[in-house]
């Protein structure tokens, strides 16, 4: 029981360095961002195949576990959605730190409906992760204008899908017999909404089918899709309310590291701020 207990940590830690790298490399401005979640629903399909037959195609086809399985699945690739038109509304400045405290929203509902309990240390923990959190969000550029306030609505929405995917996530490995089945319907609910972002694409204006534009970004993607799968399991073993602000606001810190190394982009000082209270979280978080 003790070494499932430190698992939830490992996980965690798989999941922040995929996404930290897919965060560094992620920015693709000449592949449309509706198309980039094509692609990433599709890499999700080679973690759901290997998910299968890790559990020897025994998937747990209980209504409840589909249900709490796909709600996982919609909840986050419905609030990407929204979250393209949240941008298409409002510049990336404002949009961003708003969905980015999503987990207090985890925090609160799991003290309330998981009964979820943190030490003292993990109480300070998970403050130093949102002040990580609110460091990376708030460092990007601010140059772009509104065009309309639609963006808070939208946002809104992404805020909300977001917070509430965790507690579903960590609802669904409590009740499900394995970890996989929850991901492979996180798959499936992905790819079920596919035809809608080809809906929101704009093809009148082009699209790149280079190198750099479909091929790189499923490269890029499948790291979100195996960090996915890595945070199924961290929920599975270990407190949503933890894990959620955790891999938030760590991954950025992998992501500056690359940009630093990469492209001589040295961080500001709320980056700095954001880097030391994401080391210093995970430091107490691995004491819960």
């Amino acid at each position: 029981m003790s070494q499932r207990k430190h698992n939830w940590l490992l996980y965690a830690l798989v999941t922040m360095v995929t996404w930290g790298v897919w965060g560094a490399f992620s920015d693709q401005p000449d592949f449309p961002a509706t198309l980039t979640y094509v692609v990433w629903a599709i890499s999700m399909i080679p973690c759901a195949i290997f998910a299968l037959a890790n559990i020897k195609w025994k998937l747990d086809v209980r209504p409840k576990s589909v249900m709490l399985g796909m709600g996982v699945g919609l909840l986050g690739a419905g609030g990407q959605l929204a979250l393209f038109q949240a941008l298409k509304f409002g510049p990336g400045y404002l949009v961003i730190p708003m969905i980015s405290v999503a987990p207090i929203i985890t925090v609160i509902l799991s003290a309330i409906f998981l009964k979820e309990r943190v030490s003292r240390f993990g109480a300070i923990g998970i403050v130093l992760a949102f002040i990580a959190i609110v460091c990376f969000s708030l460092s990007g550029k601010s140059d772009e204008s509104v065009t309309s306030w639609l963006w808070i609505l939208f946002a809104a929405v992404v805020f909300v899908f977001w917070g509430i995917q965790a507690l579903i996530m960590k609802l669904a490995n409590n009740y499900a017999p394995d970890a996989e089945s929850v991901f492979i319907y996180m798959a499936i609910s992905g790819i079920v909404l596919i035809p809608v972002a080809l809906l929101m694409t704009d093809f009148s204006q082009g699209v790149n089918m280079g190198w750099n534009g479909p091929y790189f970004t499923f490269c890029v993607q499948i790291l979100n899709a195996i960090g996915a799968y890595t945070l199924v399991y961290a929920n599975r073993y270990g407190k949503a309310m933890v894990i959620a602000p955790l891999a938030d606001a760590c991954a950025p810190v992998i992501s500056c590291i690359i940009s630093l190394v990469l492209y001589a982009h040295f961080p500001s000082v709320a980056q700095i701020i954001g880097i030391v209270s994401a080391i210093s979280c995970v430091l107490l978080l691995s004491k819960e």
